[in-house]
């Protein structure tokens, strides 16, 4: 069987390719599937490998229909962050769902069944081979587009609250929660009774989240956002944030306001601050100027990186199947996903299909078609 998939390729010249090309695909294996791809979501961590850090003002399309390519300029300044894979024609996609089409000996009785499914790449093509542990059965209801999203964000939130839980913090603060993740994660601490701070940046996204039951939700465009976030800290005891944001300082006045808090408490007078921990994981990159971190947040404190696929690798497997299951259960309610629109394989490879997906906002996450379909 063959598959059609995206490719996208730097060269040591800093020129990236993006183009269309058809390869084989291996028969499944005992417990694999073959899967049409009919939707897959465009996440933040798909445009890194898809348009890497190209100056997008260079983009353009040589040629015409399937044997368009789309070239662009890599800053010779950014070479060296993707020097590892340059020259090479890597597939992108992370994650997606379609109908199962084949499968090995173990795997049959899912053939005609709709399954999303987590894939290292390529799930920007036309049909790809998965492993029956990267799947998730959904109900013969779920149409393709319901269930493209049932990895990544759903996966991501419910081990916030894992790492949560493990780490002995009872309360936690997001960033750019008006996201398609952030409000997955309020459903989930709403359900789960887990006291969450809200950070977004525009009145309308306050408004969107508290009409979802989200409790603290604070506007970082506001004039009085610091004394509203050290409120929203107190309130809940927050010692741990996600941050999607990466660079500038967001991290910074998290932990600040947190350290505020903490010294509250105190009896006695330090020079180190309070004592009280306080932790940012970053998990996103949505900034990527360099990260500050002024002097007024204590000695208690730290940053640190933070990606799903390395908590997912800390669970046991019974734990990681019953997120599963409760994924399937509820895509269409606490992990359900909303799209602006779709993109064939074909369309993607335009300036301006691009531009839009590139385009950072709420409400305005694309999907890969690549057999065709409605978004």
């Amino acid at each position: 069987m063959k598959t059609r998939e995206l490719r996208s390729t730097i060269d040591a010249g800093g020129t990236l390719r993006l183009s269309l090309e058809d390869a084989e695909l291996p028969p499944p294996g005992r417990d694999e599937l073959v899967v049409e791809v009919r939707a897959a979501p465009v996440n933040p961590s798909d445009l890194r490998l898809l348009l890497g850090p190209v100056d997008p003002t260079t983009l353009r399309v040589v040629g015409e229909g399937d044997g368009a390519v789309v070239e662009g300029r890599v800053p010779q300044v950014a070479l060296g962050s993707v020097s590892a894979r340059l020259g090479q024609r890597m597939p992108v996609g992370n994650e997606g769902a379609g109908v199962v089409v084949a499968a090995g000996e173990d795997a049959r009785h899912l053939v005609g069944r709709t399954v999303a499914f987590l894939t290292a790449r390529g799930a920007y093509a036309t049909h790809r081979v998965v492993s029956l542990r990267d799947c998730i059965v959904v109900d013969d209801d779920v149409t393709p587009e319901q269930a493209a999203s049932a990895f990544v964000n759903p996966l991501t939130a419910l081990c916030m609250v894992q790492t949560l839980r493990r780490e002995g913090h009872t309360a936690l603060v997001h960033t750019a929660a008006a996201s398609n993740l952030g409000q997955m994660l309020n459903r989930l601490c709403i359900a789960e009774d887990v006291p969450l701070v809200n950070i977004v940046r525009s009145a309308e996204q306050v408004a969107l989240l508290r009409a979802q039951g989200a409790r603290h939700v604070v506007d970082s465009s506001t004039s009085d956002f610091v004394p509203r976030l050290t409120d929203a800290v107190r309130a809940l005891g927050a010692t741990l944030a996600f941050d999607a944001i990466g660079g500038g300082r967001t991290a910074s006045i998290i932990l600040a306001a947190m350290e505020r808090v903490g010294k509250e408490t105190m009896t006695s007078y330090s020079a180190y601050g309070s004592p009280v921990r306080k932790q940012v994981f970053n998990y996103g990159l949505l900034d990527p100027a360099p990260r500050i971190v002024d002097l007024d947040v204590g000695t208690a404190w730290s940053i640190g990186g933070w990606l799903m696929v390395w908590e997912l690798a800390k669970l046991d497997a019974a734990t990681v199947d019953a997120m599963k299951a409760r994924v399937a259960r509820e895509i269409r309610t606490t992990f359900a996903s909303h799209y602006k629109g779709g993109f064939t394989l074909t369309g993607l490879l335009s300036v301006e299909a691009l531009s839009e997906c590139m385009r950072r906002g709420t409400n305005r996450k694309y999907l890969v078609l690549p057999n065709g379909g409605n978004a």
